[in-house]
Protein backbone atom coordinates (compact mmCIF):
# COMPACT_ATOMS: atom_id res chain seq x y z
CA UNK A 1 0.00 0.00 0.00
CA UNK A 2 1.47 3.69 -0.60
CA UNK A 3 -0.19 6.89 -1.94
CA UNK A 4 1.06 8.49 -5.07
CA UNK A 5 2.20 11.57 -6.40
CA UNK A 6 2.90 13.07 -10.21
CA UNK A 7 6.00 14.91 -10.56
CA UNK A 8 6.04 16.80 -14.23
CA UNK A 9 9.75 17.63 -16.26
CA UNK A 10 8.59 20.08 -18.34
CA UNK A 11 11.65 20.66 -20.64
CA UNK A 12 12.66 24.13 -22.30
CA UNK A 13 11.83 23.86 -25.51
CA UNK A 14 14.93 26.62 -26.36
CA UNK A 15 17.22 24.87 -24.42
CA UNK A 16 17.34 21.00 -23.88
CA UNK A 17 18.95 20.50 -20.71
CA UNK A 18 16.80 22.60 -18.66
CA UNK A 19 13.97 21.90 -17.20
CA UNK A 20 10.99 23.85 -15.03
CA UNK A 21 11.20 24.65 -11.20
CA UNK A 22 8.26 26.34 -9.36
CA UNK A 23 9.19 28.24 -6.23
CA UNK A 24 7.71 26.23 -3.17
CA UNK A 25 5.17 27.26 -0.67
CA UNK A 26 6.71 27.47 2.52
CA UNK A 27 4.97 26.24 5.35
CA UNK A 28 2.22 29.13 7.18
CA UNK A 29 3.81 31.43 9.75
CA UNK A 30 3.08 31.17 12.92
CA UNK A 31 1.55 34.95 13.69
CA UNK A 32 4.59 35.42 16.20
CA UNK A 33 6.82 37.67 15.83
CA UNK A 34 9.83 35.75 17.31
CA UNK A 35 9.41 32.28 15.27
CA UNK A 36 8.32 34.50 11.77
CA UNK A 37 12.12 36.09 12.04
CA UNK A 38 13.21 32.86 11.40
CA UNK A 39 12.53 32.00 7.67
CA UNK A 40 13.87 29.19 5.30
CA UNK A 41 15.72 30.12 1.99
CA UNK A 42 13.90 30.13 -1.20
CA UNK A 43 12.98 26.17 -2.39
CA UNK A 44 12.73 25.19 -5.76
CA UNK A 45 11.37 21.69 -7.18
CA UNK A 46 9.18 20.37 -9.70
CA UNK A 47 5.49 21.18 -10.30
CA UNK A 48 3.82 18.36 -8.48
CA UNK A 49 0.91 17.09 -7.31
CA UNK A 50 -1.15 14.11 -5.68
CA UNK A 51 -2.48 11.44 -8.25
CA UNK A 52 -5.94 10.69 -7.33
CA UNK A 53 -7.41 7.02 -8.63
CA UNK A 54 -9.93 7.30 -11.84
CA UNK A 55 -13.49 7.62 -10.76
CA UNK A 56 -16.30 5.46 -12.80
CA UNK A 57 -15.10 3.84 -15.80
CA UNK A 58 -12.02 4.50 -17.48
CA UNK A 59 -12.20 7.04 -20.15
CA UNK A 60 -9.76 7.03 -23.10
CA UNK A 61 -7.58 9.94 -22.39
CA UNK A 62 -6.88 13.19 -24.91
CA UNK A 63 -3.19 12.71 -23.81
CA UNK A 64 -0.90 10.22 -24.59
CA UNK A 65 2.09 8.97 -22.26
CA UNK A 66 4.58 7.27 -24.27
CA UNK A 67 5.73 3.89 -22.17
CA UNK A 68 2.46 4.81 -19.54
CA UNK A 69 0.78 1.54 -20.73
CA UNK A 70 3.68 -0.66 -19.70
CA UNK A 71 3.27 0.37 -16.15
CA UNK A 72 0.09 -0.44 -13.69
CA UNK A 73 -0.66 3.10 -13.40
CA UNK A 74 -3.73 2.75 -15.29
CA UNK A 75 -6.10 2.97 -11.96
CA UNK A 76 -5.02 6.50 -11.62
CA UNK A 77 -6.53 9.82 -12.96
CA UNK A 78 -3.35 10.98 -14.90
CA UNK A 79 -4.30 13.30 -17.11
CA UNK A 80 -6.15 15.20 -14.49
CA UNK A 81 -3.19 15.54 -12.43
CA UNK A 82 -0.89 16.90 -15.11
CA UNK A 83 -3.72 19.46 -15.69
CA UNK A 84 -3.48 20.35 -11.94
CA UNK A 85 -0.16 20.42 -12.32
CA UNK A 86 0.47 22.66 -15.66
CA UNK A 87 -2.60 24.77 -14.37
CA UNK A 88 0.54 25.78 -11.25
CA UNK A 89 2.75 27.20 -13.85
CA UNK A 90 -0.02 28.82 -15.71
CA UNK A 91 -0.07 26.19 -18.58
CA UNK A 92 -2.91 24.34 -19.74
CA UNK A 93 -2.77 20.77 -21.36
CA UNK A 94 -2.88 22.14 -25.11
CA UNK A 95 0.33 23.83 -24.26
CA UNK A 96 2.62 20.69 -23.86
CA UNK A 97 4.02 18.54 -27.06
CA UNK A 98 4.94 15.17 -26.58
CA UNK A 99 4.21 13.18 -22.94
CA UNK A 100 6.43 9.91 -21.82
CA UNK A 101 6.90 8.20 -18.72
CA UNK A 102 9.90 8.23 -17.22
CA UNK A 103 9.92 6.20 -13.92
CA UNK A 104 8.24 5.29 -10.74
CA UNK A 105 10.59 6.15 -7.79
CA UNK A 106 9.42 4.10 -4.67
CA UNK A 107 9.85 6.05 -1.10
CA UNK A 108 11.80 4.12 1.20
CA UNK A 109 9.86 2.67 4.89
CA UNK A 110 10.07 6.14 6.71
CA UNK A 111 6.72 6.09 8.43
CA UNK A 112 4.24 6.70 9.91
CA UNK A 113 1.62 6.27 7.64
CA UNK A 114 1.97 4.68 4.27
CA UNK A 115 4.83 5.85 1.94
CA UNK A 116 5.28 7.98 -1.12
CA UNK A 117 5.71 6.69 -4.18
CA UNK A 118 6.55 9.61 -7.11
CA UNK A 119 5.40 9.15 -11.07
CA UNK A 120 7.65 10.92 -13.21
CA UNK A 121 6.53 12.35 -16.66
CA UNK A 122 8.58 14.24 -19.12
CA UNK A 123 6.92 16.47 -21.20
CA UNK A 124 8.01 19.70 -23.63
CA UNK A 125 6.53 23.01 -24.13
CA UNK A 126 5.47 24.17 -27.27
CA UNK A 127 8.09 26.73 -28.36
CA UNK A 128 5.63 29.62 -28.10
CA UNK A 129 4.98 29.23 -24.43
CA UNK A 130 8.39 31.00 -23.57
CA UNK A 131 6.73 33.51 -21.15
CA UNK A 132 7.05 31.93 -17.17
CA UNK A 133 5.39 32.54 -14.12
CA UNK A 134 7.62 35.02 -11.49
CA UNK A 135 7.60 31.64 -9.31
CA UNK A 136 8.83 29.49 -12.52
CA UNK A 137 12.40 29.19 -13.82
CA UNK A 138 14.96 26.72 -15.98
CA UNK A 139 17.42 25.25 -14.35
CA UNK A 140 19.58 22.33 -15.42
CA UNK A 141 21.04 19.69 -13.86
CA UNK A 142 24.59 21.13 -13.27
CA UNK A 143 22.68 24.69 -12.04
CA UNK A 144 20.66 22.52 -9.58
CA UNK A 145 24.10 20.51 -8.60
CA UNK A 146 26.14 23.82 -7.80
CA UNK A 147 23.46 25.16 -5.49
CA UNK A 148 23.05 21.35 -3.84
CA UNK A 149 26.45 20.39 -3.33
CA UNK A 150 28.45 23.49 -2.97
CA UNK A 151 26.32 25.31 -0.55
CA UNK A 152 26.51 28.99 0.19
CA UNK A 153 24.85 29.69 3.57
CA UNK A 154 22.03 31.92 2.04
CA UNK A 155 21.71 30.68 -1.04
CA UNK A 156 18.28 28.73 -3.07
CA UNK A 157 17.65 25.42 -2.03
CA UNK A 158 16.50 22.36 -4.87
CA UNK A 159 14.02 20.26 -3.46
CA UNK A 160 14.24 16.15 -3.65
CA UNK A 161 12.22 15.64 -6.72
CA UNK A 162 14.48 16.87 -8.96
CA UNK A 163 17.39 14.74 -7.12
CA UNK A 164 15.72 11.63 -6.88
CA UNK A 165 13.99 12.42 -10.31
CA UNK A 166 17.19 13.43 -12.20
CA UNK A 167 20.12 14.33 -10.54
CA UNK A 168 20.30 10.93 -9.08
CA UNK A 169 20.32 8.96 -12.39
CA UNK A 170 23.06 11.19 -13.91
CA UNK A 171 25.13 11.49 -10.71
CA UNK A 172 28.32 9.36 -10.05
CA UNK A 173 29.15 10.86 -7.07
CA UNK A 174 28.64 8.42 -4.59
CA UNK A 175 28.72 4.48 -3.83
CA UNK A 176 25.60 2.36 -4.66
CA UNK A 177 24.12 1.28 -1.35
CA UNK A 178 24.41 -2.52 -1.19
CA UNK A 179 20.77 -3.56 -0.40
CA UNK A 180 17.25 -4.86 -1.26
CA UNK A 181 15.84 -2.20 1.21
CA UNK A 182 14.44 1.12 -0.47
CA UNK A 183 16.30 4.01 0.59
CA UNK A 184 17.18 7.49 -0.37
CA UNK A 185 19.78 9.92 -1.31
CA UNK A 186 19.12 13.41 -0.73
CA UNK A 187 20.92 15.63 -1.19
CA UNK A 188 23.43 14.22 -3.66
CA UNK A 189 25.80 11.95 -1.32
CA UNK A 190 23.74 11.69 1.60
CA UNK A 191 22.08 8.04 1.67
CA UNK A 192 19.29 7.37 4.09
CA UNK A 193 18.33 3.93 4.81
CA UNK A 194 15.24 3.33 7.04
CA UNK A 195 16.45 -0.15 8.71
CA UNK A 196 13.70 -1.56 11.56
CA UNK A 197 14.67 -1.15 14.65
CA UNK A 198 13.95 -1.25 18.65
CA UNK A 199 12.14 2.38 18.78
CA UNK A 200 9.54 3.74 19.91
CA UNK A 201 5.58 4.17 18.76
CA UNK A 202 4.63 5.34 15.78
CA UNK A 203 8.22 4.88 14.29
CA UNK A 204 9.22 1.32 13.63
CA UNK A 205 12.58 2.22 11.88
CA UNK A 206 15.93 4.39 12.76
CA UNK A 207 17.20 5.63 9.57
CA UNK A 208 20.98 4.75 8.77
CA UNK A 209 22.76 7.70 7.40
CA UNK A 210 25.72 6.78 4.94
CA UNK A 211 28.29 9.21 3.49
CA UNK A 212 30.48 7.27 0.74
CA UNK A 213 31.87 10.34 -1.54
CA UNK A 214 34.52 9.34 -4.46
CA UNK A 215 38.04 11.19 -4.05
CA UNK A 216 37.26 14.84 -4.12
CA UNK A 217 39.14 18.10 -3.61
CA UNK A 218 40.55 17.58 0.12
CA UNK A 219 39.23 19.76 2.88
CA UNK A 220 41.63 18.94 5.31
CA UNK A 221 43.70 21.19 4.76
CA UNK A 222 43.00 23.74 7.43
CA UNK A 223 40.96 21.27 9.74
CA UNK A 224 42.35 19.50 12.57
CA UNK A 225 40.00 16.22 12.29
CA UNK A 226 39.63 14.04 15.00
CA UNK A 227 38.95 11.32 12.56
CA UNK A 228 39.25 10.70 8.60
CA UNK A 229 38.16 7.87 6.90
CA UNK A 230 36.98 6.68 3.58
CA UNK A 231 33.24 5.81 4.35
CA UNK A 232 30.87 7.25 7.45
CA UNK A 233 27.62 5.26 8.35
CA UNK A 234 25.77 6.97 11.75
CA UNK A 235 23.18 5.25 14.24
CA UNK A 236 23.45 1.59 13.25
CA UNK A 237 21.03 0.33 15.84
CA UNK A 238 19.08 -1.93 13.45
CA UNK A 239 17.27 -4.98 14.97
CA UNK A 240 19.13 -8.11 14.83
CA UNK A 241 17.23 -9.71 12.56
CA UNK A 242 18.48 -6.93 9.72
CA UNK A 243 22.26 -6.96 11.17
CA UNK A 244 22.78 -9.66 7.81
CA UNK A 245 21.37 -6.80 5.89
CA UNK A 246 23.98 -4.09 7.64
CA UNK A 247 27.06 -5.99 6.95
CA UNK A 248 26.05 -6.24 3.05
CA UNK A 249 25.79 -2.68 2.91
CA UNK A 250 29.13 -2.40 5.51
CA UNK A 251 31.18 -4.37 3.53
CA UNK A 252 30.41 -2.75 0.43
CA UNK A 253 31.43 0.55 1.37
CA UNK A 254 35.20 1.59 1.21
CA UNK A 255 37.40 -0.05 3.54
CA UNK A 256 38.53 2.55 6.22
CA UNK A 257 34.75 3.15 8.16
CA UNK A 258 34.39 5.54 10.51
CA UNK A 259 30.91 4.94 12.78
CA UNK A 260 29.25 8.63 14.20
CA UNK A 261 26.70 7.62 16.78
CA UNK A 262 24.40 10.69 17.99
CA UNK A 263 23.48 8.87 21.20
CA UNK A 264 23.55 6.01 23.49
CA UNK A 265 19.84 4.32 22.98
CA UNK A 266 19.61 1.20 21.71
CA UNK A 267 17.51 2.04 18.80
CA UNK A 268 20.81 4.31 17.46
CA UNK A 269 23.50 2.07 18.32
CA UNK A 270 22.36 -2.06 19.04
CA UNK A 271 25.11 -4.54 19.32
CA UNK A 272 28.94 -3.69 19.92
CA UNK A 273 30.77 -1.32 17.98
CA UNK A 274 32.64 0.66 21.04
CA UNK A 275 35.53 -1.77 20.54
CA UNK A 276 38.03 1.00 19.69
CA UNK A 277 36.30 4.52 20.10
CA UNK A 278 36.81 7.99 20.29
CA UNK A 279 35.11 10.03 22.80
CA UNK A 280 34.37 13.25 21.06
CA UNK A 281 32.24 16.22 23.15
CA UNK A 282 31.09 18.97 19.84
CA UNK A 283 32.94 21.12 17.96
CA UNK A 284 35.20 18.32 16.35
CA UNK A 285 35.59 17.72 12.44
CA UNK A 286 35.38 14.65 11.13
CA UNK A 287 37.38 13.89 7.41
CA UNK A 288 35.13 11.50 5.02
CA UNK A 289 36.22 10.83 1.66
CA UNK A 290 37.69 14.66 1.98
CA UNK A 291 34.69 16.09 2.78
CA UNK A 292 34.13 17.69 6.47
CA UNK A 293 31.04 17.07 8.86
CA UNK A 294 31.25 19.36 12.00
CA UNK A 295 30.24 17.16 15.13
CA UNK A 296 27.59 19.52 17.36
CA UNK A 297 26.89 19.17 20.82
CA UNK A 298 23.03 19.10 21.50
CA UNK A 299 22.12 17.54 24.92
CA UNK A 300 18.51 18.18 25.53
CA UNK A 301 16.85 14.44 24.20
CA UNK A 302 19.62 13.35 26.45
CA UNK A 303 22.90 14.72 28.42
CA UNK A 304 25.58 13.70 26.16
CA UNK A 305 23.14 13.41 22.41
CA UNK A 306 25.11 14.90 19.38
CA UNK A 307 24.29 16.41 15.96
CA UNK A 308 26.27 16.53 12.74
CA UNK A 309 26.37 18.94 9.71
CA UNK A 310 27.68 18.17 6.58
CA UNK A 311 29.26 20.94 5.09
CA UNK A 312 29.12 20.96 1.38
CA UNK A 313 25.55 20.42 1.41
CA UNK A 314 25.06 22.06 4.57
CA UNK A 315 22.54 19.17 5.50
CA UNK A 316 21.98 18.75 9.92
CA UNK A 317 21.49 15.01 11.09
CA UNK A 318 20.04 16.23 14.50
CA UNK A 319 19.37 12.71 15.76
CA UNK A 320 16.46 12.35 18.08
CA UNK A 321 16.18 16.53 19.14
CA UNK A 322 13.70 15.57 15.85
CA UNK A 323 11.39 13.41 14.27
CA UNK A 324 9.85 13.28 11.26
CA UNK A 325 6.13 13.18 12.94
CA UNK A 326 4.79 14.82 16.11
CA UNK A 327 7.49 15.67 19.06
CA UNK A 328 10.74 14.39 20.17
CA UNK A 329 11.16 12.58 23.53
CA UNK A 330 12.90 13.44 26.07
CA UNK A 331 14.36 10.91 27.93
CA UNK A 332 14.66 11.59 31.80
CA UNK A 333 16.58 8.98 32.80
CA UNK A 334 19.64 9.56 30.60
CA UNK A 335 19.88 12.88 31.38
CA UNK A 336 17.52 14.49 29.19
CA UNK A 337 16.47 18.09 30.27
CA UNK A 338 14.46 20.73 28.63
CA UNK A 339 16.75 23.76 29.39
CA UNK A 340 19.44 22.15 27.50
CA UNK A 341 17.04 20.95 24.36
CA UNK A 342 15.65 24.75 24.25
CA UNK A 343 19.35 25.98 24.09
CA UNK A 344 20.15 23.18 21.24
CA UNK A 345 17.01 24.27 19.27
CA UNK A 346 18.26 27.45 18.88
CA UNK A 347 21.78 26.52 17.60
CA UNK A 348 20.61 24.51 15.34
CA UNK A 349 18.18 27.06 14.38
CA UNK A 350 21.31 29.38 14.11
CA UNK A 351 23.00 27.11 12.07
CA UNK A 352 20.71 27.54 9.39
CA UNK A 353 20.66 24.06 8.08
CA UNK A 354 19.39 23.72 4.11
CA UNK A 355 17.82 20.15 4.98
CA UNK A 356 17.43 18.70 8.15
CA UNK A 357 17.97 14.71 8.39
CA UNK A 358 16.19 12.95 11.59
CA UNK A 359 16.84 9.51 13.02
CA UNK A 360 13.12 8.61 12.69
CA UNK A 361 10.47 9.72 10.11
CA UNK A 362 11.28 12.00 6.69
CA UNK A 363 13.97 14.88 5.99
CA UNK A 364 12.40 17.84 6.82
CA UNK A 365 12.99 20.88 4.23
CA UNK A 366 11.99 23.71 6.45
CA UNK A 367 13.98 23.39 9.20
CA UNK A 368 14.01 26.53 10.67
CA UNK A 369 10.16 26.39 10.72
CA UNK A 370 9.82 22.99 11.92
CA UNK A 371 12.20 24.05 15.04
CA UNK A 372 10.45 27.13 15.59
CA UNK A 373 7.21 24.25 15.83
CA UNK A 374 9.13 22.52 18.33
CA UNK A 375 9.82 25.63 20.42
CA UNK A 376 6.27 27.14 20.28
CA UNK A 377 4.29 23.79 21.41
CA UNK A 378 6.80 23.20 24.03
CA UNK A 379 6.39 26.48 25.31
CA UNK A 380 2.35 26.09 25.00
CA UNK A 381 2.79 23.03 26.71
CA UNK A 382 4.43 24.21 29.63
CA UNK A 383 2.15 27.27 30.02
CA UNK A 384 -0.53 24.52 30.11
CA UNK A 385 1.45 22.49 33.02
CA UNK A 386 1.86 26.02 34.81
CA UNK A 387 -2.10 27.13 34.67
CA UNK A 388 -3.01 23.68 35.90
CA UNK A 389 -0.48 23.95 38.61
CA UNK A 390 -1.77 27.80 39.50
CA UNK A 391 -5.28 25.96 39.43
CA UNK A 392 -4.26 23.22 42.39
CA UNK A 393 -2.71 20.74 40.85
CA UNK A 394 0.24 19.38 42.97
CA UNK A 395 1.19 15.93 42.03
CA UNK A 396 2.31 14.16 38.89
CA UNK A 397 -0.82 12.35 38.43
CA UNK A 398 -2.74 15.53 39.31
CA UNK A 399 -0.90 17.84 36.20
CA UNK A 400 -1.04 14.57 33.31
CA UNK A 401 -4.40 14.10 34.15
CA UNK A 402 -5.66 17.85 33.84
CA UNK A 403 -2.80 18.55 30.92
CA UNK A 404 -3.28 15.26 29.38
CA UNK A 405 -6.92 14.66 29.84
CA UNK A 406 -7.74 13.98 26.65
CA UNK A 407 -5.38 11.53 25.94
CA UNK A 408 -4.99 7.54 26.18
CA UNK A 409 -4.10 6.72 29.28
CA UNK A 410 -1.65 4.41 27.98
CA UNK A 411 0.48 7.03 26.68
CA UNK A 412 0.39 8.80 30.18
CA UNK A 413 3.17 7.17 31.14
CA UNK A 414 5.62 9.20 28.48
CA UNK A 415 3.26 12.28 29.26
CA UNK A 416 4.79 11.81 32.91
CA UNK A 417 8.35 12.08 31.58
CA UNK A 418 7.76 15.16 29.74
CA UNK A 419 5.48 16.80 32.82
CA UNK A 420 8.87 16.08 35.24
CA UNK A 421 11.13 17.66 32.52
CA UNK A 422 8.94 21.14 32.32
CA UNK A 423 8.38 21.49 36.31
CA UNK A 424 11.98 21.20 36.74
CA UNK A 425 12.61 23.59 33.50
CA UNK A 426 9.68 26.07 35.34
CA UNK A 427 11.71 25.55 38.50
CA UNK A 428 14.86 26.60 37.17
CA UNK A 429 13.06 30.01 35.68
CA UNK A 430 12.00 30.79 39.07
CA UNK A 431 7.75 30.86 37.44
CA UNK A 432 6.36 28.18 39.94
CA UNK A 433 4.20 29.11 42.46
CA UNK A 434 5.11 29.82 46.01
CA UNK A 435 2.39 27.40 47.51
CA UNK A 436 3.88 24.24 44.67
CA UNK A 437 6.43 22.46 46.63
CA UNK A 438 8.86 20.66 44.40
CA UNK A 439 9.59 17.50 47.14
CA UNK A 440 5.76 17.05 47.55
CA UNK A 441 5.79 16.80 43.86
CA UNK A 442 8.88 14.79 43.23
CA UNK A 443 7.20 12.19 46.18
CA UNK A 444 4.30 11.72 43.82
CA UNK A 445 5.82 9.63 41.11
CA UNK A 446 5.43 6.41 43.12
CA UNK A 447 1.97 6.84 43.66
CA UNK A 448 1.32 8.04 39.74
CA UNK A 449 2.41 4.72 38.71
CA UNK A 450 -0.20 2.92 41.15
CA UNK A 451 -2.85 5.06 40.38
CA UNK A 452 -2.20 4.93 36.21
CA UNK A 453 -1.89 1.51 36.43
CA UNK A 454 0.75 -0.89 34.92
CA UNK A 455 3.82 0.88 33.43
CA UNK A 456 4.71 -0.07 30.41
CA UNK A 457 8.46 -1.34 30.36
CA UNK A 458 11.25 1.07 28.89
Amino acid sequence: MATYNLALILENPSEEAEFLLVKQNPPPKFGIEEYDTFVDFDLWDLPSTKLDLEEGELESSSIVIEGLERTDLGKFDVESAISKVLEQVGFKVNDGGEWRFLKLVEEAEFGPGLPVHRVYIVGKLLPENQNLPELCKWMSIQSCLSLLVDVKKSSDRVGPLVVLGLINDSAQSSEKVNTALHYQEYPPGVIIVPMKSRTAKPFHTTNLVIFAPESVKNESEDYNFVAHGDALIVDPGCRADFHEELLKIVAALSKKLVVFVTHHHGDHVDDHWSLGHISVSGGEDICIGGQRLNIIFAPGHTDGHLALLHVKTHSLIVGDHCVGQGSALLDIDSGGNMADYFRSTYKFIELAPHVLIPMHGRVNLWPKHMLCGYLKNRRTRELSILEAIENGAKTLFDIVADVYSGVDRSLWYHAASNVRLHVDHLNQQNKLPKGFSVDTFNCSLIAFGEKVGKIEPK
